[in-house]
């Protein structure tokens, strides 16, 4: 008499988990072990908002960095493991052959790690992140904008904005304090000094405050060098705040306003198409509200396509609103809290 089968002893919780579970454990950890693929302190790069296609701004980042990163520093170059290691391969046996081949994707894997552009999860809806290497974003990005702007012709269907990303820190703020006050002085540390507006922005995250970050930062610029002033029409430099998640971006950009705050879509419009606004969006530039006027905006009536909102508060008809910094004759910054309304901002939209 045959005995019975003896099964393994079942989870207390119930089914057992099946192969596929173990599968993309293992897979994942592979994953990670390549190099980081997410926005994480310690990056440069580019960080690019797009309307609704994430795959297609990939590919347009890709397109539009290669042409211009090629202009400014020369074509990227490569170096082709597989020739190098394909030389023996018919006097190798099986075993040593599949050995190579394994050399060969690892070391594949690590060159694509050291491209001159990757692209990382972002962490939010409709942002894309270009980490960079070996180049300068800010002078890239700038490089891009200024040559749209000069010659009009759109080169992107999907992206939005393109804002240079320079350094990356933790999103607590002691953090993005120490790191600021090494990172800003560049710009603003005497002798250096310019006039500057601050904008801030976040996205997936809920424990950072806007007017403790605007006081901060602000009160850094002052402290690096009392002659650094406020200009809020058309200010040297702009410093940019990006939070996504748990990470802290932070950028020093000139030309915002007259690049129309790194807006793909807007610089290559020409100056006659840029007063169309409706008489909402008209009355709130003409009162110093600020609000960004993306393609994909609900209230711009000509643009069909809708973005997704990745921002906590997100007042209607409104994509994306700013936060802007006045920090007054002295170091002591005067702060946008001032001013009553959680949304409300002092920037224009008009340059």
């Amino acid at each position: 008499m045959a005995s019975p089968v003896e099964h393994p002893p079942q989870p207390a919780g119930g089914k057992r988990k099946g192969k596929a579970v173990y599968g993309q454990a293992k897979r994942a950890r592979r994953w990670d072990a390549g190099g980081p693929r997410q926005l994480e302190p310690g990056l440069q790069g580019i960080l690019i908002t797009c309307n609704m296609n994430e795959r297609k701004c990939v590919e347009e980042a890709y397109s539009l960095l290669n042409e211009y990163g090629d202009d400014l520093y020369g074509p990227e170059k490569f170096t082709d493991k597989n020739q190098q290691l394909s030389g023996n391969e018919g006097e190798d046996d099986d075993v040593e052959a599949a050995l190579k081949k394994e050399v060969d994707d690892i070391r594949a894997s690590t060159e694509m790690r050291l491209r001159r552009f990757q692209s990382m999860e972002s962490g939010a809806n409709n942002v894309v992140f270009i980490r960079t290497l070996g180049i300068e974003p800010e002078k890239l990005v700038h490089h891009i904008l200024q040559d749209m702007y000069k010659t009009k012709k759109k080169k992107t269907r999907v992206i939005l904005r393109m804002l240079p990303i320079s350094g990356t820190c933790k999103a607590f703020l002691e953090e993005m304090k120490k790191y600021a006050e090494t990172f800003l002085e560049p710009w603003f540390k005497a002798p250096n000094k310019g006039t500057f507006q601050i904008v801030y922005k976040s996205r997936n995250n809920s424990h950072m405050n806007r007017e403790e970050v605007i006081k901060e930062l602000a009160g850094i610029v002052g402290n690096l060098n009392s002659e650094n002033k406020v200009d809020l029409t058309n200010p040297q430099y702009t410093v940019v705040v990006e939070i996504i998640k748990a990470v802290c971006c932070l950028s020093v950009v000139k030309d915002y306003m007259l690049f129309r705050k790194y807006n793909l879509q807007e610089v290559v419009k020409s100056a006659k198409d840029l007063p169309l606004l409706n008489p909402k969006q008209a009355t709130h530039a003409g009162n110093g509200k600020e609000a960004e006027l993306e393609a994909g905006d609900k209230s711009h009536p000509s643009d069909p396509a809708e973005g997704k909102h990745d921002q906590q508060e997100v007042p209607e008809n409104r994509e994306e609103v700013e936060t802007q910094v006045e920090t007054g004759e002295g170091t002591k910054p005067e702060l946008e809290s001032q001013v009553p309304g959680e949304a409300k901002s002092t920037e224009n939209d008009l340059t």
